[in-house]
């Protein structure tokens, strides 16, 4: 049988995607070319924001109405947070949470024998253990992401991912190890380290998030290491100095801000306030002079003053982002901040989203620019009609001109001058 996987959300769902692919390849089921040709469509859900789930209920139609033969597996965090809702989604013949994927090929199985709806989503437990399988390989020819922790216990007001994601659980080193043997013996030369509340891994356990760093970091033809979003709170300066002293450690820092205001992050019960992060932030410049701040930020939460934003604009400015995802709050059903008074009209947060971007787009500018006329070495991941771009280790893309087949090779790069968001250079000798 053909199967068809579509994947909404975070880098966590793409992995926990190609999971289940291995799982149902593994069981003898081939990769359909597209969704109309599949026997089974799998639908991996998000529910950060209502939003999310709108898209998630639209596909789930849009399959039924284009492939009314096929038999719909919805699983994902939407099904595994609103499970009371899934009267709502008819048009799924599977409806599974994300807590045991292991079990999504004996549930296709069931239902082919049966031809009745199947339903198992059962709640996080508090102690449960992590258990997601393994992969050997991602759609990405050069970088694969690896979840190496899942859950959170922040609690922060405006989200719903404890409730969908149950709390922080950790992967042994011994798997990390394993699984980057695999995916380095199967051509992969950088992995991403991603987690619902990636520094939180190793919670309540005998390692830390630099110990699954230098794992990886050990794996012979892994050539970089990267991490996926961090909290700033959990960041200290001896996990900074260990970072620091791994050669194929990717100096790219995605620190979660949320606000640039101290009152807003209260209400948002964020864990920290603007002066630790700045103050994080200068500490990581210090230690790591070509390092990347990236970060996200939300417009228009709940009570947020015109003070406020132009608060939260002004930190943006000063840090200098070189790269900002800016998105505007959705009210999300079964939170806190749902609750809260004052919440912001959709066309208050267009403005302050359109402002944000604006200042944000500036300093990714100027962040390009301070790579002008300086070396950098590039991993290359697509190569196409004379031209091949790749990453530095600092994640700005870089486009070089060449006839050379330099696909997956780490390649040093003089860098001449930006050109939108990403870099023009020039090879600096032959391969």
């Amino acid at each position: 049988m053909n199967i068809f996987f579509y994947t909404l959300g975070c880098k966590v769902n793409q992995y926990e995607t190609q999971s289940m692919r291995e799982l149902f390849c593994a069981a003898g089921y081939q990769n359909a070319e597209s969704a109309n040709t599949a026997d089974i469509i799998v639908i991996n859900s998000c529910t950060v924001t209502a939003e999310s789930d709108r898209k998630t209920r639209q596909l789930v139609r849009r399959c039924r109405r284009e492939n009314p033969n096929c038999t719909i597996v919805l699983t994902g965090c939407m099904v595994q947070a609103f499970p009371e809702d899934r009267s709502l989604l008819p048009d799924a013949d599977i409806i599974m949470g994300n807590s045991n994927h292991k079990s999504i090929v004996e549930a296709a199985l069931n239902y082919s024998k049966s031809q009745g709806q199947i339903i198992e989503v059962y709640p996080h437990q508090n102690g449960e253990k992590f258990n997601t399988p393994s992969i050997s390989k991602f759609s990405e020819r050069t970088r694969a992401y690896m979840k190496i922790e899942d859950g959170c216990d922040r609690f922060c007001s405006y989200c719903i991912i404890p409730k969908a994601r149950g709390r922080v659980r950790s992967r042994s080193i011994e798997d990390i190890k394993k699984e980057a043997i695999r995916l380095s013996q199967n051509g992969f030369s950088e992995i991403v380290l991603v987690g619902i509340n990636l520094s939180a891994y190793g919670k309540d356990e005998d390692f830390d998030l630099c110990d699954a760093v230098e794992a990886v970091c050990e794996t012979d033809g892994i050539l970089r290491v990267r991490l996926g979003s961090l909290e700033p709170d959990h960041i200290t300066d001896e996990m900074l100095e260990r970072l620091r002293k791994q050669n194929k450690f990717c100096p790219q820092f995605h620190l979660s801000l949320q606000s640039g205001c101290d009152e807003t992050l209260k209400r948002m019960n964020r864990h920290y306030d603007t002066a630790f992060y700045r103050d994080l932030v200068n500490r990581i410049r210090k230690m790591f002079p070509d390092a990347a701040i990236t970060t996200d930020i939300m417009v228009g939460f709940a009570g947020e003053t015109d003070e406020e934003f132009e608060k939260s604009l002004s930190f943006a400015k000063e840090i200098k982002f070189a790269k900002a995802h800016i998105f505007m709050y959705s009210r999300r059903q079964g939170t806190v901040a749902a609750a809260l008074k004052s919440q912001i009209s959709n066309s208050v947060k267009q403005e302050r989203s359109h402002r944000m971007i604006e200042e944000t787009s500036k300093s990714e500018i100027e962040f390009l620019n301070s790579l002008c006329d300086k070396e950098y070495d590039v991993l290359f991941e697509t190569v196409s009609e004379g031209f091949a771009e790749g990453y530095t280790s600092n994640y700005a893309k870089i486009r070089v001109k060449t006839d050379e087949n330099i696909h997956g090779k780490l390649v040093p790069v003089k860098i001449l001058h930006n050109k939108d968001d990403y870099c023009i250079g020039i090879l600096t000798k032959n391969i």
